[in-house]
């Protein structure tokens, strides 16, 4: 241990108490800056997780069609994005969904391709009678794109698969029409009807897929919506879910009269909730690691004050304006290394013992405990903003200790 360190330490047990209660509040700040990021990383994770194991992270789907305007501003080499895709015409669906599966095929990115048909329809069950949607799949590309089979809460998916009359009835449709597997039901969409049997019930922790979707399969949804061609849209599952905006701008010119939408697009709200939450929770925690800087502060202020003549002799036995600064920044240092080592101990025992909370949702996704996410960057990020509002607020006083001038100070004690 330096000199210097020698001397900080002594002057740090000076001032025990004050110092024990910004290490505190340097250790609570970090502490629960970890936590704050560990659950709202925690939930936006956990919604991203459902989203893919029930939307995928591409969708395929509505064929445009450029109009004379649009050819004409792309042709005068614009950017403007935005002014190109309202000029442009939508015809909702694919129309030959067959030719894309067999392009997106040859693609390495891409792990899974499911084709879907989905219309409005109305189940009845017990003469209760709900709006719902008829949703077409072929089950085993469905499962491939989708974790479908995690999602079954009753019932069989085999004996869904056997079935060619089966469906699959969301968790909150089938609470509110009182429909158990086994039980018979009726579709009914465009004046067509469809006698089926309900194979089993899924939950996806989405209110508004589980309050709504029939699964059934593909051929009994063409006869239901009276749709023998085309799909409504295609799903597709590529290997690293994060960089599909830049997969989907690379589909996009193969495939020219298609619209590919990422899943970072379509939950743009949502993504941008959760990052306001983790930027708001931060801010709100770090006040915590401020106010103990401040009494760092305080405390440094009075201890310059106290350790005048002793600072005079420390200069006058040869220590420089920069050994004395160094003095005092060691002595925050100290605190800091200290509350930051505790506060990362702390953040990771209340971060597990938060993950164990009971705690029921049901909305944007389904839990019945509180999510976190244990992510290493929480913890550099807290000790990085605790070292330099601290450090900060700990220069200040060792600048104006090194500017005590020996000969000042012995003139003032002499007279």
């Amino acid at each position: 241990m330096t000199t210097n360190c020698q001397i900080a330490l002594r002057f740090l047990l000076h001032k025990k108490r004050a110092m024990l209660m910004t290490l505190g509040g340097i250790t609570f700040g970090v502490a629960f800056f970890i936590l704050a990021q560990a659950q709202t990383s925690g939930f936006e994770q956990f919604f991203i997780r459902t989203l893919l194991a029930t939307d995928s992270a591409l969708r395929i789907s509505d064929r445009f069609q450029e109009t004379v305007a649009s050819r004409t501003l792309a042709a005068t080499g614009t950017h403007d994005a935005v002014r190109v895709e309202t000029l442009r015409r939508y015809v909702e669906g694919v129309e030959y969904p067959g030719r894309i599966k067999a392009l997106l095929a040859g693609i390495p990115e891409v792990t899974g391709v499911a084709e879907v048909l989905r219309g409005n329809a109305a189940f009845v069950s017990d003469f209760r009678r709900w709006d719902a949607q008829a949703f077409g799949i072929n089950l085993r590309e469905f499962r491939r794109v989708t974790n479908l089979d995690g999602q079954i809460i009753a019932g069989m998916l085999s004996d869904f698969e056997k079935a060619p009359n089966g469906v699959l009835v969301g968790s909150v449709l089938a609470q509110r029409t009182n429909v158990r597997p086994g039980d018979v039901a009726t579709l009914t969409s465009a004046g067509s009807t469809q006698r089926c049997v309900v194979s089993g019930i899924f939950e996806t922790g989405i209110g508004d897929i589980d309050k709504a979707r029939v699964i059934m399969h593909l051929p009994a949804a063409r006869s239901l919506l009276a749709r023998p061609f085309g799909a409504s849209y295609l799903q597709v599952s590529v290997a690293d879910p994060g960089r599909a905006p830049a997969i989907a701008e690379r589909l996009q010119s193969p495939l020219l009269n298609h619209a590919v939408s990422p899943w970072q697009r379509r939950e743009k709200m949502w993504l941008e909730v959760f990052r306001f939450l983790q930027y708001s929770s931060a801010i709100t925690v770090t006040t915590i690691i401020v106010v103990s800087a401040l009494g760092m502060f305080n405390t440094l202020a009075m201890l310059v004050i106290e350790k005048t003549k002793e600072i005079a002799i420390l200069r006058s036995c040869g220590f420089s304006k920069g050994d004395v600064t160094r003095i005092f920044l060691w002595l925050g240092w100290m605190v800091i290394m200290a509350g930051a080592g505790l506060g990362c101990a702390l953040g990771a025992l209340l971060t597990w013992a938060t993950g164990r909370i009971p705690l029921r949702i049901r909305g944007i996704f389904s839990t019945d405990h509180f999510i976190v996410n244990w992510d290493g960057t929480h913890y550099v990020a807290a000790v990085l903003t605790a070292v330099v509002v601290v450090s900060i607020a700990s220069y200040f006083p060792a600048r104006r200790a090194s500017r005590i001038e020996p000969g000042e100070i012995i003139r003032g004690a002499s007279s």
